[in-house]
């Protein structure tokens, strides 16, 4: 293990210890730093809000667009996941699951699944993989992205993995965290660990 790989595990743990245990929206994260093929990935690690929406919430799909947009993530589409690898080499993105269920793999061929649920909301970090593998019927998402950007997306390709790490490298650490508005998961584990990454 490299010592900047050590010291981004040691900052991830560290985020990981702010936040109390047993919370049903206890924010979790998953490092996906390393190429995976053609895919770039991103040492800012995925972030997950598992049931994040309020249980008296009637209607989970306005109550996302309605708080992604007070908080400086416009929502810009409702569909579920592309069913191939994908990623934005230019942006971040922000995944409300709006209905049903599905299994995702991010990271590329060589990531991790990881089964959404209505209610759930994940932050995939710029340059990150991301494929729709089994879904229930009526699963729906609401993407967003921060206010001004706007997704280009790209396909595991090994020939543009050079240029899509460059591109992935010049996008901007947003400065609202999508729940909160201000400061929140994302910024207490996104920040160090940007910091870090620009010292390195």
């Amino acid at each position: 293990m490299s010592a900047k790989t050590s010291s981004l595990m040691l900052l991830m743990s560290f985020a990981a210890g702010t936040f109390s245990a047993g919370a049903s929206a206890n924010p979790q994260h998953l490092l996906l730093s390393n190429p995976s093929g053609g895919v770039p990935n991103n040492p800012l690690p995925l972030i997950i809000w598992p049931r994040v929406v309020p249980e008296d919430q009637q209607d989970i799909t306005a109550w996302f667009e309605k708080t992604f947009a007070q908080n400086g993530w416009p929502p810009a589409w409702r569909y579920p996941i592309f069913p191939y690898t994908h990623y934005h080499p230019n942006t971040h993105e922000l995944l409300g699951v709006a209905a049903g269920w599905a299994e995702v793999l991010f990271g590329g061929d060589s990531g991790r699944m990881v089964t959404l649920r209505a209610g759930d909301a994940v932050l995939i970090p710029a340059g990150v993989g991301h494929k729709q593998i089994h879904a229930s019927d009526d699963f729906i998402a609401v993407g967003a992205y921060p206010e001004g950007m706007s997704p280009e997306t790209r396909r595991d390709e090994p020939d543009r993995l050079r240029q899509s790490l460059e591109q992935v490298n010049q996008v901007p650490l947003p400065t609202r965290d999508p729940f909160t508005g201000n400061e929140g998961a994302m910024t207490a584990i996104w920040t160090p660990i940007a910091k870090l990454s620009a010292h390195q």
